[in-house]
Parts: C-alpha cells; sequence; structure tokens
C-alpha cells in the first residue's frame, strides 16, 4: 500500500477510463513518438475518493469524491512560465512514457498524487460520469486552440471517444453545426448522442453530409487522411486544429493547401485549466452518460481493453475497482 509523501494525497481508485493512448501502448508497445522502455502501469483517467494526505498536504476531506488531474508541470521552465503548462518540457503525466523512467499510471487500487491535482467533484456529478473529466480536458482544450467558434460551422474527423467529446465541447462553446466524420456507423452514433448535427461516412465521398467548405476542423482519428480531409474542407483562412496523434514518421497530408488557402493548422496537446471546466461542464449535462458505452470490473481488464480496441461495439470503457476498495 502505497504511503503519501510530503504534500501528496492518497487516493483510493473507484473508475478509470481506457484511454486511445492505453490502447496504443497495449497493443503496439508506443504512442506516436513515446515508447515503452520499462514496465510502466497504464491509467491516467481516473476518479475516486481520498484516503489520506501525507505531511504538509490539505484538501478535500478524506471521503470526498474526487478526480485527479493527471499532469504535473515542472512550473521552472519557459513553456510553463509563458502559461502553457500543457506543453511543459519536463511534465510528469500519469501512465506516459514520455520520460524516463516512465511516470506510472492510475490502474491501481490506490494512487499517491500531489494533493493540488486532486480536485472535489461538483454538486450533482457523480464518479462514473466523471472519469470522463480528463478526456473532456482534451477536447475543450482543442476547441480553445480553434479559436472562437460561436456560429460557425466545425468539422470533426473521427468519432472515437474524443472526437465525440470534441463535438460535445464545441457545441457548449456556440458552434451553430458539427459535422463528424468516421468509417464506422456505430461511431457515428457516438457522434449523434454527442451532439453532431450531420455525421458522414468518411469512406464515401459522395456522402451526401460532406461539406463544401468549414470554418474550423479538428482533426482527432488520428490518421493522415483524417487530417488531409480537413485541410481540403477547411474555407480559405479557415483553422484546422491536429488532436489525434499520428503515427510516428511523416505523414502524408494535402499540405500545399496551408499555403494556397492560407489555412492555420494548429496542434493541441492535453489541456491544463480546462480540468476544472469539465468537471463544471458534466455536472450539468446528464447526455454524457450515453458516451460511457460498459463499466467492466478490474479483474477483466484484458477484455475491457479489447472491448475498448473494438469501436464497433463500444465508446468509452470504464475500469471499475469497486472490489479492490
Amino acid at each position: 500500500m502505497p504511503e503519501p509523501g510530503p504534500g501528496q494525497a492518497l487516493v483510493a481508485v473507484r473508475y478509470g477510463g481506457v484511454c486511445g493512448s492505453d490502447l496504443h501502448y497495449w497493443r503496439h508497445g508506443g504512442v506516436g513518438d513515446f515508447r515503452l522502455r520499462e514496465p510502466m502501469v497504464l491509467g491516467h483517467e481516473v476518479v475516486g475518493t481520498v484516503v489520506a494526505y501525507g505531511p504538509g498536504a490539505t484538501g478535500p476531506a478524506p471521503g470526498t469524491a474526487v478526480a485527479v488531474h493527471p499532469a504535473t508541470p515542472c512550473g521552472v521552465c519557459p513553456e510553463c512560465a509563458g502559461g502553457r503548462r500543457n506543453v511543459c518540457r519536463d511534465t510528469r503525466y500519469l501512465g506516459s512514457a514520455a520520460r524516463f523512467p516512465h511516470v506510472q499510471g492510475g490502474f491501481a487500487a490506490r494512487v499517491v498524487v500531489p494533493a493540488a491535482q486532486v480536485r472535489p467533484l461538483p454538486p450533482g456529478l457523480g464518479l462514473r460520469r466523471a472519469a470522463l473529466a480528463e478526456p473532456l480536458s482534451v477536447a475543450l482544450h482543442a476547441v480553445r486552440r480553434a479559436g472562437d467558434v460561436r456560429g460557425r460551422h466545425v468539422l470533426v474527423t473521427g468519432a472515437g471517444p474524443i472526437g465525440c467529446l470534441v463535438v460535445a465541447a464545441a457545441r457548449a462553446a456556440g458552434a451553430a453545426n458539427v459535422t463528424v466524420t468516421d468509417l464506422l456507423p456505430e461511431a457515428l452514433e457516438y457522434a449523434r448522442v454527442a451532439g453532431a448535427g450531420t455525421v458522414v461516412r468518411a469512406d464515401d465521398p459522395d456522402d451526401a453530409g460532406w461539406p463544401d467548405e468549414v470554418d474550423v476542423a479538428i482533426e482527432a482519428s488520428g490518421v493522415a487522411a483524417g487530417l488531409d480531409a480537413c485541410l481540403r474542407r477547411a474555407r480559405r483562412g479557415g483553422v484546422v486544429v491536429q488532436l489525434g496523434m499520428l503515427p510516428p514518421g511523416h505523414s502524408s497530408f494535402a499540405g500545399n493547401l496551408v499555403v494556397s488557402r492560407e489555412i492555420e493548422l494548429r496542434g493541441a496537446f492535453r489541456f491544463d485549466t480546462e480540468f476544472d471546466e469539465a468537471l463544471a461542464l458534466l455536472a450539468v449535462e446528464p447526455a454524457f452518460d450515453g458516451l460511457v458505452s460498459a463499466v467492466v470490473p478490474v479483474g477483466d481488464a484484458e477484455s475491457a481493453f479489447a472491448l475498448a480496441a473494438d469501436r464497433s461495439r463500444s465508446c468509452k470503457v470504464l475500469l471499475d475497482f469497486a472490489a479492490l476498495l
């Protein structure tokens, strides 16, 4: 059993969401350019209850339901000093192989984290829905990177859990219409649950739902074809946000359109203060429950990962650690 040190909190984990990056580590030994170099516990979408604090640490009282912000930025690098802690060059992130030794993740009965990263749940928000806070924060940050989307037409390529949450985030930010593309009809149905106005089969160029042009496009599939589609559909002077982590190495896409149409291509990586915004949004919107497609006991973790990897059968899969409490 871990013991919290100075400034730390001990949290009993109840739910942990299986993320696409967890699946990449599980199946391929890495995600993007981050490769496993030692054994690593996965999991960064975790919620639970406070158990205890270490010396000098304060926070929500023991027994309080909380969500855990997974990032510990260094606080001193140029990025942190400039207010962009999400791209801190020396950050620690639960369940990430971005640095060595790796940062062990939250798929455990008890986890120790900096007390400042523990957030009490707002009134009306239960732990099950709160498990969406981390991926919703990613989506909120991507929409923020796009700029003001009020009254705009937004295209989202990829209707996985992150893509669906981007739909919800864009709607919450005032987007007039959100069009979503994917290869799987089952995934597109989840996009409708999230608030998509139009869904399009990505492999059908004749689908009547394809827009001629959009103001903003957010690439959430993590494949070069998705980025290519975003660039081809973005209007002149429009914005494209690359959110999905592309495979390592070179990717082919219509880069000349960035020049000839003066399209602004922006990256979106993780999040920072959006975590608190995500919790507030989850507390007032029960429709998010529809994106949790399964809750699986942690003893069946292997089947949970297989289910999460099958997008024809799932959206967001949660591991349930109740048996270990």
